[in-house]
């Protein structure tokens, strides 16, 4: 299998693409790793990763979003852009994922690209606005894998993404960019209407067969203004995701991505690991993209670097919730975010400022946290890069007093979920389950 792979890159993708892959994503990622595992021991904190969410607007109207798409346009400008990404190559970091709404909406989008040469970008795009022109662009570029979103078969896509022949809009700026042979990945947000569509060998092979060299399969998170939770994934099923995950590397020629898991099958979050954060299109630092809370902004030009060390909400976001669980903190804990945001005074970072209501309103369930049931990597190859490059950095070693439990019924719970070990909160009687 690993022959297989490797024959596709070498045969199927630009060599200079390759090369840019190799340098730029790998070499310089795994070394910004290392450099944050560095800064940790020191007792100093910037995460090796970040996420821009560069602009609120999309043409596309998804399931579960929760980013304002019919609000008014908000973006982060060019001079921001580049302020940014600038302050964290000086911390090492090499590799930055780019969301929205849909990035490429955002008119300086490939002339921002085209100022960073010497880091790689992901972005994560519905695909309809990628021409053959700006698929040619993106070849030229080399710095910049697009990560297209696929979300069941045509009737199921329409109804995932709150519009009419979505599909195949996406497949052609799939089809555009494998025929200028960029490196193409293709993500899915796995729900109850389309995990047995794409959570299959055949999607798979289809993928391999048109030229995809990576997908990754995310989760579908109850957010937003219309969360829609009847969409969820049980317990079983976030367990056949992840098997699948498994199975799949081993068996096909295609790499697949999961931020989820470490080696050994335990959970992690990675923006409670540190691993990564996120800045909204209004420029607001936060979490992660769904935790749309923050008390930071990247206009009021602090350092990031000591807005990332200082006290106060981040800090205590990563710290609490790795005291409380290895899951999704959105969909298991609302009630710290809640806590969180009192405490520091955490302003709403949407348009519509309903994420309170909303964050009270969420069924609390399990995420990919359900202790006694890990599943291992069975690819050496993965464990290995996992090992050293994607684990939990000791995160919930430090906090996380059940880290050990075989069974959720093994400690005490609230309505079936992880207590609060550490502090009482007002918002725990309002706690459902």
């Amino acid at each position: 299998m690993y022959f297989r792979l490797a024959k596709r890159l070498l045969l199927e993708t630009d060599k200079r693409l390759l090369w840019k892959l190799a340098y730029q994503a790998g070499w310089k990622g795994f070394w910004s790793v290392q450099r944050h595992k560095k800064r940790l021991r020191k007792g100093q904190f910037f995460p090796p990763f970040l996420y821009l969410s560069i602009i609120n607007s999309c043409n596309l109207r998804c399931q579960g979003c929760w980013v304002d798409v019919a609000g008014k346009q908000t973006k982060i400008d060019l001079q921001a852009l580049n302020r940014t990404v600038n302050e964290a190559k000086t911390m090492g970091n090499a590799f930055f994922g780019i969301l929205g709404g849909e990035p490429f909406l955002h008119k300086e989008l490939l002339e921002f690209l085209g100022q960073h040469p010497d880091v790689y970008f992901q972005i994560f795009t519905n695909g309809h606005f990628i021409t053959d022109d700006v698929a040619k662009r993106l070849r030229a570029l080399g710095n910049v894998t697009p990560l297209i979103s696929v979300e069941g078969s045509e009737i199921i896509s329409n109804q995932r993404r709150g519009r009419d022949n979505v599909l195949s809009q996406t497949m052609q700026g799939i089809k555009n960019c494998l025929q200028n042979k960029v490196l193409t990945g293709v993500c899915t947000s796995v729900c109850k209407t389309n995990i047995n569509d794409l959570l299959t060998n055949t999607w798979v092979d289809r993928l391999i067969e048109m030229g995809v060299m990576y997908c990754w399969y995310h989760v579908y998170r109850p957010v937003g203004p219309e969360s829609l939770p009847e969409l969820s994934l049980s317990t079983e099923e976030l367990r056949r995701v992840r098997q699948f995950v498994v199975d799949t590397r081993v068996n096909k020629p295609i790499i697949v991505i999961d931020a989820y898991h470490d080696g050994e099958g335990r959970a992690l979050c990675p923006a409670v690991t540190g691993f990564t954060h996120h800045i909204g299109p209004g420029g607001d630092i936060e979490p992660c993209p769904v935790i749309q809370l923050a008390t930071e902004n990247i206009n009021e030009k602090k350092p990031l670097q000591e807005v990332f060390n200082k006290p106060g909400f981040l800090r205590e976001f990563r710290e609490l919730t790795a005291s409380n669980t290895r899951g999704c903190v959105i969909m298991e804990r609302p009630d710290i975010l809640l806590q969180l945001a009192e405490k520091y005074g955490a302003r709403d970072t949407s348009q519509r400022q309903t994420v309170f209501n909303e964050l009270q309103a969420i069924q609390p369930r399990h995420s990919q946290y359900v202790p006694g049931n890990e599943i291992p990597e069975r690819s050496w190859a993965v464990r290995l890069a996992k090992r050293f490059v994607f684990n939990d950095f000791g995160t919930y070693a430090k906090h996380f007093r059940s880290q050990n439990w075989q069974n959720p019924e093994d400690k005490p719970a609230v309505n079936g979920l992880l207590p609060v070990v550490s502090v009482e909160t007002s918002n725990q009687k309002n706690f459902n389950g």
